[in-house]
């Protein structure tokens, strides 16, 4: 079993993980970074395949509040690299970046590989040594790094170490979560992976299912009451899938969805179907005389619903229920979906849950581990898609990079 030395290790690829040894290469450090995967930065790559969405353009007091419960953690060290920091280190790589009509930031060319590859190659001419292929396996008895190589076993004896080995969504890309029981074989105490951005089941007659899986159902706006009798809004668009819903609307709300089904097995999702029309023009348009036309020619002449809408209607009222007037417009403003599972973690986009950061110090080191440090998404925060999401990554990132070097320069001499 071969054994090196390091100063510093960071094992995953990921944009934590690079960001984390690049703060350690400018102040000096040599850094040794592992994954376990035949290239890095993978999902990252996935990720931006349709248009690399890295942050967002919003103010910076309602950027926070997209953490939830978490933004007191992550605000100051957003507020060293957030939204306008993070835009700055892009340009730094000669990627040029614009906003988009919803305030979301893309590189100009859209894909996330000329970023990667111009990061990778400013990295490695500062000196990163890349190891790739390298799973992490614990640490043995005298605290060394264990790693699963094509070669065979290897230890690594660092100074320190950063681990940014992701969430748990999206194993096939290395976000496997298998580092929690390594942890919790150390007596760090992980809340449990749970699915973040994702869909949830819905059970779909067979004409609804065979109808409209596939389509999008445009200008609603939802809302839910969760366990705790809170009222969460959104309004925007969803897809209506073979097993249920998902798309960004949903994805906003799946913190709340998901805690509720947890809760209580269930939870109500509600649509307003005319979010323009108030629920007085509504009774009046379904209750105008309709004469020899059908019902679903009059709502479509009346109020515009057509398609997916006037089906997702058909879904949740009975032929009877669709000819009174008052449960019709009620339903139109107020269509209950149940909502009974999420979707698996590894189809999901994120996961929550994770290191709490109650396990950590003010610079992300673990408090039963001295010297070593988490970053990224394997910490327990979660936030909607829109850049929040890779942006808290490069955050924490560099943040457990500057913790690093603060713990270094307070041992001098020790």
């Amino acid at each position: 079993m071969a054994v090196t030395s390091a100063s510093a290790v960071v094992i995953g690829g990921g944009p934590a993980g690079l960001m984390a040894a690049e703060t350690l290469l400018a102040g000096g450090i040599t850094v040794d970074l592992y994954d376990a995967m035949p290239s890095v930065g993978r999902k990252f790559l996935l990720a931006g395949k349709g248009g690399l969405n890295l942050t967002h353009a919003e103010a910076t007091e309602k950027f926070l509040t997209r953490y939830g419960v978490r933004t007191a953690q992550l605000e100051n060290m957003l507020a060293g690299f957030g939204a306008t920091q993070l835009r700055d280190w892009v340009h730094g790589l000669g990627v040029a970046t614009f906003v988009g009509t919803s305030q979301r930031v893309f590189p100009k060319e859209m894909k996330a590989a000329p970023l990667l590859r111009a990061w990778l190659h400013r990295l490695r001419a500062a000196g990163l040594r890349i190891h790739v292929r390298h799973r992490w396996t614990g640490w043995n008895e005298d605290g060394g790094l264990r790693f699963a190589t094509p070669q065979g076993e290897q230890t690594v004896r660092p100074r320190c170490t950063i681990l940014a080995l992701g969430g748990g969504s999206w194993a096939r890309l290395g976000s496997d979560g298998a580092w929690v029981s390594l942890l919790e074989a150390h007596g760090i105490a992980v809340a449990p992976l749970k699915p973040a951005n994702c869909g949830f089941e819905v059970s779909w007659s067979t004409h609804l299912r065979v109808r409209y899986a596939g389509q999008p159902v445009k200008a609603v706006v939802v809302s839910v009451t969760d366990a705790a009798g809170m009222i969460h809004h959104r309004n925007g668009e969803f897809v209506v899938s073979d097993y249920g819903v998902e798309g960004s609307l949903i994805y906003a709300l799946s913190a709340p969805l998901r805690d509720t089904i947890a809760a209580q097995g269930h939870a109500t999702l509600y649509l307003d179907l005319l979010p323009d029309h108030d629920a007085a023009r509504v009774i009046t348009e379904v209750s105008h005389p309709r004469g020899s036309r059908s019902l679903t020619t009059h709502l479509q002449s009346r109020l515009g619903l057509k398609g997916v809408k006037a089906g997702l209607l058909r879904e949740a009222l009975t032929s009877e229920a669709m000819h009174d007037p008052q449960r019709l417009a009620a339903t139109i403003k107020a269509l209950p979906l149940k909502l009974t599972a999420p979707r698996p973690i590894d189809e999901a986009i994120s996961s929550a849950g994770g290191v709490p950061f109650e396990a950590l110090d003010e610079h992300l080191m673990l408090r039963e581990m001295p010297g070593v440090f988490c970053a990224g998404e394997m910490l327990d925060w979660e936030a909607p898609t829109g850049g929040y999401l890779l942006t808290a990554c490069f955050g924490t990132g560099r943040a457990a990079g500057l913790g690093v070097l603060n713990w270094l320069n307070s041992r001098k001499g020790s």
